[in-house]
This record gives C-alpha cells, structure tokens and sequence, in this order.
C-alpha cells in the first residue's frame, strides 16, 4: 500500500475510534437526548457495519477497523438516546436502509460499493433534519460532527490516492453533510448567547439624533 495511503488510515482509523465518543460522553452525562436524532444514530450504526464488511470485502483493513468500531459507538448511542427520551417511531430510514444494505450485499463488493457512499447520506440527513426542525439542540455534540468533518476529510484523501470511488463520494458527502451540522448548532449557540434571559426585554435604542 502507499505510504501516505497507510498514514492517512491509520488516521482515519483513529478518527473512527473517537468521532462519536463526544454525542456518547454528552448524552451520559445529561441523560436526556434534546437535539439527538434516534434514527440518524441507528442509521450510522447500520451503515458503519457495512463499511466495515466492505473494507474486509476490498481488502482494506484501515477501512474494516475505523467503520467497524463507529458503527458500535452509535449503536450504543441510539440505545442510550431511546434511554433518555427518544422515541422508537423516530426509526424511519434505519430500518429502511438495513433492507437496502442487505440486498445490495448479496451481490458482493460492487453491490456495496454502488450503495455505500449514498449511505452517508441516509445516516446524515436525519440527524441535519432534528437540527433544523428542533429548537434545542443542548445535547447535539459539536464535537462528534466536527470530528465527522475531519472524518471525510481524511478518508476523501485516502481514496483519492487508493482511487476508491465509492471512499470518495463518501468523503465528499461526509464532510457535506457534517458541516451543515455543525452550522446549525453553532446558530443555535450564538443565538442563545445573543439573546436576553428570559423576563428581560431588550432596550430600545436611542432615536436618531437624541444626546
């Protein structure tokens, strides 16, 4: 394998252990899941775990590792978010893309291949969509998505030297989706800072020309 593509595997390996420890940390410590999206965790689960079987179809032991250990990660996720308050009718595209997933795999690598990199999407999009719609957003972890930005990143990079097109689709709708994330919450953030406590109006200003 070339060196750079072994560098950025092993980097993009470790970024696979540890984007979604931040939503994990963040919904035990709260235990509640405002912001969280139940199906987007279940979803990234599914998809992760078929990843990870491309990445031992294809021979890319960077790929099998990294995927593998995140789609755990957020299965644990979705099961401590229906813990703390989400609700089991919020699975809509999760069990929607396992039957997608399933036929796609009985055709092999190629069959994976095609579907992977729209799967990225099928496990964003829930979760871009409660950060649209949901106005508290307190337990939705900037971190895990920053990280999932660095996340295409990194393995947009790997493909581009292995010439993987289905690892760069991947990487370009990863980091897509992941920063429209982190906008949302950080509008969320900025809008909580900027506006007055609860009970407190806001000042009006000076008419124009008073001293």
């Amino acid at each position: 394998m070339n060196p750079y593509a072994s560098l950025l595997g092993s980097i993009g390996t470790v970024l696979g252990l540890v984007r979604a420890v931040p939503q994990l940390v963040r919904l035990l410590r709260a235990r509640e899941a405002y912001g969280v999206s139940l199906d987007a965790a279940a979803t990234a689960a599914i998809v992760s775990l078929a990843w990870a079987a491309y990445g031992l179809l294809t021979h890319q032991i960077y790929v099998c590792i990294s995927s593998g250990s995140t789609g755990l990660i957020f299965a644990v996720i979705a099961l401590f978010a229906l813990r703390f308050g989400r609700r089991v009718r919020e699975l809509k595209v999760a069990p929607l893309w396992l039957g997608v997933l399933l036929l796609s795999a009985l055709v092999g690598k190629n069959g994976l291949g095609l579907i992977l990199p729209i799967s990225v999407l099928a496990s964003n999009i829930p979760q871009l969509w409660v950060a649209y719609k949901e106005r508290n957003l307190a337990d939705l972890s900037l971190g895990t998505w920053a990280l999932s930005i660095a996340d295409g990143v990194i393995w947009l990079l790997y493909a581009l030297i292995q010439q993987d097109g289905a690892i760069i689709f991947y990487g370009l709708f990863q980091c897509s989706t992941s920063a429209l994330i982190v906008l949302l919450k950080c509008l969320q953030l900025w809008k909580a800072k900027n506006s007055p406590p609860a009970g407190v109006s806001p000042q009006p200003s000076d008419p124009p020309g008073a001293q």
